[in-house]
């Protein structure tokens, strides 16, 4: 309006005006002509204000909104996201509908609303470019089976380049939690270069004293084992390092809690067949992108047998002198040898598998062994003070005859008469009953 009140004051030409309101010189003309008849009325678009031709008719409208408050709709926690309700309204209701209108009808009916975080500002790593070059692994806590199942941690692994996800659920994150999630990585897609992990005991540890005093480094389980397959580990300080892993776990506490209700799951086993079946293929069909560069940085995965020798406990313990091995609480006689004789008070290494297994390895070699009962402790009797084993009452000291007491008790009591006997003399009736000693 400002532009075309300057060419009707004659202080711009009209293709000029054009090119301010960058249209074209034809386009000009006619909001000239419309401005020029009706004012600045004429140069709002003739479609404000009426309905779309393309939108949907009311009563689709109101279907929609009916299922998403009887089936999708909820408390803030439990209910669905406009794009997860249009999925599941395509998939089993038929109603085909586009997520930002669905957002824009719940928002106006009070289904839905904007939910905004502040957060410190951060800058945002850039993504690697390959597949398997670098895979963020780490644990969610949450009520994922609600009140129908017991509580439990979601162990998610995630390549950086693709967003490709694998998980599984189980009671804890220990040891087996992780080493169980990375085998079934490296069987799908391969081994690997590295993975980010928490800066946990799980993954990496400190160093104690004397290992810093000895400049060796730490090493746990999970460490080992990633070795051997040479994996490289490192561990985040914040969680915000890994924002990629940590961002699908949102994902999975909003998408998966509901679609594991609607299944009505109620144990980790079930839970795990449904993440392999039905939810991961459809969320990394859904969520997965293209690497930047079309190279494949995983490495074959070993055979099994191999990897039953590379995801397992071990533990270095000392030969006793009759040839026992103690480990948790376990006592272990080596068998005799043919050959590679292990000689006592020897290092050997003790290997427990997946399921409870037990080797001894003797220099790489595995020895033969059976379990033995642990020995038995010696008792201790406490005897009970009885009247046979009382100790002897203490005798009451009484001085002897010639004693020198006796000796002064006499001579006060041989005083001549008139003079009074010494006090000692009175005051002690017991000296004076006992008979002096004879010179």
């Amino acid at each position: 309006m400002e532009v075309l009140a300057r060419v009707r004051n004659e202080q711009l030409l009209l293709v000029d005006a054009g090119r301010l309101m960058r249209v074209s010189y034809r386009q000009a003309k006619r909001l000239w002509k419309r401005y020029r008849e009706e004012g600045a009325a004429g140069l709002q678009h003739r479609s404000a204000g009426r309905v779309s031709n393309r939108a949907h008719d009311a009563g689709m409208r109101r279907k929609a909104l009916r299922l998403v408050r009887e089936k999708y709709g909820g408390a803030v926690g439990e209910r669905f996201g406009p794009t997860l309700a249009a999925e599941h309204l395509a998939s089993e209701d038929g109603l085909q509908i586009d997520a930002e209108t669905l957002r824009r009808w719940m928002l106006a009916e009070g289904l839905w609303s904007r939910e905004r975080k502040r957060r410190g500002h951060r800058r945002r790593r850039e993504r690697k470019e390959h597949f398997g070059e670098l895979v963020q692994m780490d644990g969610s806590f949450h009520a994922w089976l609600e009140e129908r199942g017991p509580q439990g941690c979601l162990i998610d692994m995630v390549d950086d380049a693709t967003n490709t996800t694998w998980a599984q659920l189980g009671e804890q994150e220990t040891i087996w939690a992780v080493a169980d999630a990375l085998r079934a990585w490296i069987e799908r897609y391969g081994v690997p270069l590295a993975l980010y992990v928490d800066w946990k005991n799980l993954y990496k540890r400190a160093a104690t004293p004397k290992e810093r005093l000895r400049g060796e480094e730490p090493i746990t389980q999970f460490g080992r084992m990633c070795a051997k397959l040479g994996i490289a580990l490192i561990a985040a300080h914040s969680p915000q390092a890994k924002g990629r892993v940590e961002r699908v776990h949102g994902t999975h506490q909003d998408r998966l809690v509901k679609k594991l209700r609607r299944k009505e799951i109620n144990s980790h086993e079930v839970s795990n067949v449904y993440l392999e079946r039905e939810y991961l293929p459809e969320h990394n069909g859904r969520f997965a992108r293209t690497a930047a560069k079309p190279e494949d940085y995983h490495r074959r995965a070993p055979r099994a047998a191999e990897l039953d020798r590379i995801f397992r406990l071990e533990s270095e313990r000392t030969i006793s002198a009759d040839w026992v091995v103690r480990y948790a609480n376990r006592f272990f006689q080596l068998a005799p040898q043919n050959r590679h004789y292990a000689p006592a008070q020897s290092k050997v290494l003790v290997c427990e598998g997946r399921h409870g297994g037990i080797a001894i390895e003797y220099r790489g070699r595995a020895l033969r062994w059976q379990e033995i009962p642990a020995p038995a402790q010696p008792r201790v009797l406490v005897q009970r003070a009885t009247a046979s084993h009382a100790p002897p009452a203490k005798r009451k000291w009484v001085p002897p005859a010639n004693h020198p007491w006796r000796k002064a008790v006499c001579r006060a009591t041989e005083r001549p008469t008139g003079r009074a006997p010494s006090v000692a003399a009175v005051a002690t009736p017991s000296a004076l009953a006992l008979p002096c000693a004879s010179p």
